[in-house]
C-alpha cells in the first residue's frame, strides 16, 4: 500500500505536487498562476511514478487546479485505477501570481526582492511585496477542504494535486506536522494529512516514489 496502515479509522489527504516543467538544460522559471505550462519530459515520468505508487491507494475524492500541470500529473495518478473518481477542479488550489517575477528567472528574482524576502516567504509563507497572494484566504481554503474531507468518513483517502505556492500554506491549520517540516513541497513529491475525530496532522511530507 501506498500509505501505512493504522488500526485506527482515519481519513487521509494526499496531498502532490505537480511534476516538472522544466528538463535539465532549461532555465527554470517562477512559473505561477498566469503560466499554464504542461508537464515536462521529466514531469511526465515523475506522474508515472507517481501512478505507480498509488496504484493500490482507493481514492474516494480527487482535486486539482485548473492549470494542466496539476490536471496531467491527477489524471496519471487517477488511470491506475478502474474505478477512479471524478476529477474536480477547485480553483483555490490554483498556484500563486508572482506579480512581476512572473515568469522570470531566479537569479532575476532575487535581484528584484532579496534573498531575505525571499527566505521569509521559504520559511515563513510570506510573500514579498509585489506577489499577488492572500495568505489568510488560502488558509481558510485549506481549513475548508479539512472539513469537507472529514464529512467523507472514516478510510476514505482523497487525492489533492496542486503547486508549491499553494501547498506550503496547509501546514499552518493542522493540528500537528513533523518537526523541521520544510514548506516548500518538491516537484512529483507528496504528503499526507490524517484526520481523526477532529484532529488533523501531517504525518508524511516532500516523498517522491
Amino acid at each position: 500500500m501506498a500509505t501505512r496502515q493504522r488500526a485506527d479509522t482515519v481519513t487521509r489527504l494526499i496531498i502532490v505536487r505537480h511534476g516538472n516543467t522544466f528538463d535539465a538544460g532549461d532555465t527554470p522559471t517562477r512559473v505561477g498562476a498566469r503560466t499554464d505550462l504542461p508537464l515536462s519530459s521529466s514531469g511526465l515520468a515523475q506522474a508515472a511514478n507517481l501512478s505507480a505508487h498509488f496504484r493500490d491507494t482507493n481514492f474516494l475524492a480527487a482535486f486539482c487546479s485548473p492549470l494542466q500541470r496539476t490536471r496531467q500529473t491527477a489524471r496519471a495518478i487517477l488511470a491506475a485505477r478502474p474505478h477512479a473518481p471524478a476529477l474536480l477542479v477547485l480553483p483555490f488550489l490554483t498556484e500563486i501570481d508572482y506579480g512581476p517575477d512572473e515568469n522570470q528567472p531566479e537569479d532575476a528574482v532575487i535581484a528584484r526582492v532579496g534573498a531575505p524576502a525571499l527566505a521569509a516567504w521559504d520559511n515563513d509563507a510570506v510573500p514579498p511585496p509585489g506577489w499577488h497572494v492572500d495568505p489568510g484566504a488560502l488558509r481558510a481554503a485549506w481549513a475548508g477542504l479539512l472539513v469537507r474531507a472529514r464529512a467523507l468518513g472514516p478510510d476514505a483517502t482523497v487525492l489533492i494535486v496542486t503547486s508549491n505556492g499553494i501547498a506550503r500554506f496547509l501546514p499552518d491549520v493542522v493540528d500537528a506536522a513533523p518537526a523541521g517540516l520544510d514548506r516548500k513541497l518538491k516537484t512529483g513529491a507528496w504528503g499526507c494529512v490524517e484526520i481523526s475525530g477532529d484532529r488533523a496532522a501531517i504525518t508524511e511530507w516532500n516523498l517522491r516514489p
